[in-house]
């Protein structure tokens, strides 16, 4: 294989990262560690982790918005991405380009020796290098596996985001939400504010957040949020000394992202920020953020709902807002899935609105195949399930029978979501 010397595209990076280590997840933090001491980068005025199971890739958008509207530069990174690699990593808004990209790659590469760095460690690393050489003042930076042991959590925090924590993951993380949360607590920090999003607790949060000595909030006790009894289209939010009321609702629709919002201003709240926490300045943000992949509608000869729910409460709350959408005609789901995913819990929330299944192996090592999937459905179903030997066959399969009243489901992993959006854009375009 070639090496990085003669490389000049991301198209020859990427492959060449993901055969540095033997394995695509080594937990810890050793590596990075050693990697931030050869780097030497300049710490921004705020960094702020965000973990928790589901609704990460939301609240660090919400977050970056709201600070950037601020004038603050914000960088911020998250993964995995829907379409190309660059969405991984953003400054205020904007995805880095190629040559941004590359020059961090370089430089990570030349520091590195025979470190064995992990594909996500190394982007990881060289997402800071772009903050860095930006000079942006804030980093938003989304934990990508658990908390205690992720590459992201080598870097201090100003202030911690927990969203929530039920099971996914749990070949590494553990096979309990109390394992699972003792996890995600490991970005807590002494003296430091952690934000927990969502009104259950598990009690391993408020075990580590005692004997680290972190500052903990928690959702509808330390800040809370409301609906407008009266204006559907509106909602209020109280903090530890700002209210704010008169509030739009978020474009990112449902009340999981009207918790996620109120996390985000609990959050700034947190690391003291007031002045960002004004009417104004939310509803000239968030009811105009766009966020591809969540429960996003495409009409395209039937309706496509697009979701990357891969795990059962993600699952669960897709289930809630297709209650919502009272779909007429015939509903087909087609899903891919993870080898370390909770397939059944997945399947199960959905399975009162599918008449029929697609089974599709998503691209990557870590994917389920379709067969294991089909079967898994088949089991719990009893509904059909076809299986699919390419997301683009998954896709004319579900829009070859469907009309105006049908919905197709695309749901269970970023990398079916990114194709199927890519596929309906040049359906449209044709």
């Amino acid at each position: 294989m070639s090496q990085p010397a003669s490389f000049t595209t991301l198209a020859e990076w990427l492959p060449w990262l993901e055969t540095l280590s033997p394995r695509e997840i080594v937990l810890g933090l050793d590596r990075v560690h050693t990697m931030l001491e050869r780097l030497d980068l300049t710490r921004p005025q705020i960094v702020i982790h965000i973990g928790g199971t589901n609704g990460k890739g939301s609240c660090a958008a919400m977050l970056a918005a709201m600070l950037q509207h601020g004038g603050i530069s914000t960088g911020c990174y998250t993964s995995p991405h829907l379409h190309v690699y660059n969405e991984r990593i953003r400054v205020d808004g904007v995805a880095a380009g190629d040559q941004q990209i590359l020059r961090a790659l370089r430089l990570v590469e030349s520091m590195r020796a025979d470190l064995p760095l992990t594909f996500f460690e190394f982007g990881t690393l060289a997402a800071l290098v772009v903050f860095d050489a930006l000079g942006v003042e804030a980093w938003v930076l989304e934990v990508g596996l658990g908390g205690r042991l992720d590459a992201v959590n080598a870097v201090d925090p100003d202030a911690s985001l927990i969203t929530n924590v039920s099971l996914d993951h749990c070949a590494w993380l553990g096979d309990d939400v109390e394992s699972i949360a003792a996890e995600k607590a490991g970005i807590m920090r002494a003296s430091r504010p952690t934000i927990f999003g969502s009104t259950t607790v598990p009690d391993a949060i408020r075990t580590s957040a005692a004997t680290t000595g972190t500052d903990l909030r928690v959702a509808g006790q330390d800040f809370a949020f409301e609906r407008d009894p009266v204006d559907a289209d509106c909602w209020s939010w109280r903090g530890a000394t700002v209210e704010l009321a008169g509030l739009h609702m978020p474009s990112l629709a449902g009340d999981v992202q009207l918790q996620n919002a109120a996390a985000v201003l609990a959050t700034l709240e947190a690391v003291g920020l007031d002045e960002l926490l004004t009417a104004a300045t939310v509803n000239a943000v968030l009811p105009h953020l766009a966020l591809e992949g969540r429960f996003q509608l495409v009409q395209r000869q039937c309706l496509w709902i697009l979701d990357v729910a891969h795990n059962p409460a993600a699952a669960a709350a897709l289930a809630e807002r297709l209650v919502d959408l009272q779909i007429a005609g015939r509903v087909t789901a087609i899903v891919g899935l993870l080898r370390d995913k909770d397939v059944q819990g997945v399947i199960e929330p959905l399975g009162d609105f599918v008449d029929r299944w697609v089974a599709v192996t998503v691209a990557g090592s870590r994917a389920a195949t379709a067969e294991h999937i089909a079967t898994e459905i088949a089991n719990l179903s009893g509904k059909p399930c076809l299986i699919a030997d390419s997301i683009d066959a998954a896709m004319k399969t579900a829009a070859a029978e469907a009309c105006a009243i049908d919905a197709v489901i695309v749901t269970g992993s970023f990398y079916l979501v990114g194709p199927a959006l890519d596929w309906l854009s040049l359906e449209r375009k044709s």
